[in-house]
């Protein structure tokens, strides 16, 4: 229905749905968006998502499900990526657009061009409906779906925009993926948790994080990993979090992971142009 109040106020006639799937809808929104267009199927999607979780039912359902951090006396601090005294997210509420459009339509109408999109990978964990799967597995099928369907080696990723939510389960999961994905070029990698400065956004968090890529692809700017205090010793302490400070870096290309509950991922790659 959203999506419908949308296209009757601008008169937009193609494609129109939303993508559910927990807090990995945007970033497949942004990934049927890229389909359709490289298939020929439209010239120009606006894509996203958003979400306001912060009720008494969002609030209360999360706790219950011992999700939330609970370092209620110092809440500017709660969501900390990859510290060792995580314990779970902060809910935060956002939402973010983006224009997906064919490089000859957008060019010949003068666009400003941000970056492209080049690959997009999903799958599913099948194993539980909140925990992701302590190896990471279907993150690591996820990224490697993605970098075959751009066409680019594991090297040629400079920047990730990792789901990073501060939970202790997730937080190691997907720093297992990653570093079979990578390999040893992980070391060589910027990784960020945006999620340390803007909370959960749950549907929208892709959407955001998308931005964020671009961002920082357009600034040659890594966004930091905020609030660490305490090295994790389950993380490897070689690995570049970004942590605390934005780090100056030339981005040609950047990778955005992003999970929900159900076990639903997906990875989208953007490239400078």
């Amino acid at each position: 229905i959203a999506p419908g109040h949308i296209s009757m106020k601008y008169g937009f006639r193609g494609v129109n749905y939303a993508t559910v799937s927990a807090c990995a809808s945007s970033s497949h929104a942004i990934s049927t968006a890229f389909d359709f267009i490289r298939l020929g199927r439209c010239d120009v999607i606006i894509t996203g998502g958003s979400e306001a979780a912060i009720t008494k039912a969002g609030i209360g359902g999360f706790s219950s499900m011992k999700a939330l951090s609970e370092r209620n006396d110092d809440p500017a601090t709660a969501s900390r990526p990859f510290d060792k005294d995580r314990d779970g997210f902060l809910l935060g509420e956002g939402g973010g657009c983006l224009i997906l459009e064919e490089y000859e339509h957008a060019r010949n109408r003068g666009a400003r061009i941000y970056a492209e999109v080049i690959g997009a990978g999903a799958t599913a964990d099948a194993h539980h409906m909140t925990a992701p799967h302590p190896e990471g597995l279907g993150a690591m099928e996820v990224m490697n779906m993605a970098l075959d369907d751009a066409g680019i080696n594991p090297e040629e990723i400079d920047y990730i925009n990792v789901h990073g939510t501060s939970t202790p389960l997730g937080d190691i999961a997907e720093t297992k993926a990653i570093k079979r994905v990578f390999g040893e070029h992980i070391y060589d990698l910027n990784i960020s948790s945006t999620k340390s400065m803007t909370g959960h956004l749950l549907g929208a968090a892709g959407a955001i994080e998308a931005l964020a890529c671009i961002t920082a692809i357009n600034r040659s700017m890594v966004p930091p990993t905020i609030n660490h205090h305490t090295n994790d010793p389950e993380l490897d302490e070689k690995i570049n979090f970004t942590f605390n400070e934005a780090q100056a870096r030339d981005i040609n290309v950047a990778l955005s992971n992003t999970f929900g509950f159900g076990g639903h991922n997906s990875t989208v790659i953007f490239r400078k142009i």
